[in-house]
């Protein structure tokens, strides 16, 4: 009996091995690539110095000293005062040298505002895909646009591994105002507390509404609504968020646009579509910027794509409608908020 036993344990072992590797020669692409995210975000991980390092390095700038407390105090607001899931990120720091270490590609149709996704374990469908490799993320770019796709390369601000690892600093984000710094690591911190699968939209539109809002609440209590950060902060926001609703006005227009055109020639749709977004990026020069540069310089070398547009509904086309909740049904009470969208939608 012992040898038929062990007869069928090696068959199924043997099997399970056979199946393993047939999985990763069809899906070699996806294992490679999670292989290099798993390696690439381990490298940063691992790297990272515990923030009292830094705090106790004469040599590291009292300046940036003064940023790792405030990142602290943050996180302990974020914490204790807007509920946020205490997953220990951001006590420690990772020495960018002033080089960037994150890409991000997303794509999106040439002549209609849907962008490309791709689907992996765990996340499920995802519109854009992360690199700690510029070469790699320059080649995606460039294959995506021999398919014909809309693409946009960017650097994130940060990343959140949702919990997997512990987060940390990373350099560059000393060099953001406080404000902007609150609202990132506040950001981050919401999606290791709130994470739906397959609702990317919903995950970066949640953690920006929170994030913003945390922000304000945080450098009240920190300073007060007359001071300096917490004004400028509000008008830095005031006129982000001219340019967002100007920029989503602009996508309901290609949409029309593109509903228009699509019986078009191919070279018809694209000088169509290149009028169609120089007028709207021309025309949110006549908004009032007194922080912000204005969208003619900050396009100078060339127009943004559909994939510049499908970024801001990604992160903000939902705004109105947890503004709308948050307060009406709420009473403006951001930790009573972020404990019922917790119940109601369980991490992952």
């Amino acid at each position: 009996m012992s040898r038929i036993l062990f007869k069928v344990l090696k068959w199924l072992l043997i099997s399970l091995a056979s199946l393993l590797i047939i999985l990763c020669l069809i899906f070699w692409d996806l294992v490679a690539y999670g292989f290099r995210q798993a390696k690439g975000q381990l490298n940063i991980v691992w790297n990272a110095k515990p923030v009292e390092v830094y705090l106790a390095d004469p040599a590291f700038p009292d300046s940036l000293k003064q940023k790792l407390h405030f990142v602290e105090e943050v996180r302990r607001y974020a914490i204790d005062s807007l509920g946020l899931k205490d997953s220990k990120n951001y006590k420690t720091l990772f020495d960018q040298k002033g080089e960037e270490i994150m890409w991000v590609v997303t794509a999106s149709e040439p002549f209609k505002l849907k962008e490309k996704e791709w689907r992996f374990p765990v996340l499920g469908s995802v519109p854009y895909k992360g690199f700690f490799e510029k070469h790699r993320a320059l080649a995606e770019q460039q294959q995506l646009e021999a398919e014909g796709w809309d693409v946009n390369v960017r650097n994130p601000g940060g990343w959140s591994t949702l919990g997997w690892f512990t987060d940390p600093i990373l350099s560059n984000m000393l060099l953001k105002s406080e404000g902007d710094l609150a609202s990132l690591i506040i950001h981050e911190m919401v999606h290791a507390t709130i994470f739906v699968k397959d609702s990317i939209d919903f995950n970066e539109n949640l953690a920006s509404f929170i994030g913003d809002r945390g922000a304000e609440k945080f450098l009240i209590s920190k300073y007060g609504e007359q001071s300096e950060p917490y004004q400028s902060y509000i008008q830095e926001d005031k006129e982000f968020l001219a340019y967002v609703d100007h920029i989503l006005r602009g996508c309901a227009y290609l949409d029309s646009v593109y509903t228009a055109i699509a019986d078009k020639s191919e070279k018809e749709k694209l000088t169509i579509k290149e009028n169609s977004i120089r007028t709207i990026m021309e025309s949110a020069d006549s908004l009032s910027f007194t922080v912000l540069l204005h969208p003619s310089k900050r396009h100078l070398n060339a127009l943004p794509n559909n994939a510049y547009f499908m970024s801001f509904r990604r992160y903000q086309s939902k705004q109105h409608d947890f503004w709308t909740e948050w307060r009406d049904d709420f009473n403006s009470d951001l930790k009573a908020y972020i404990n019922y969208l917790s119940k109601q939608h369980p991490f992952l």
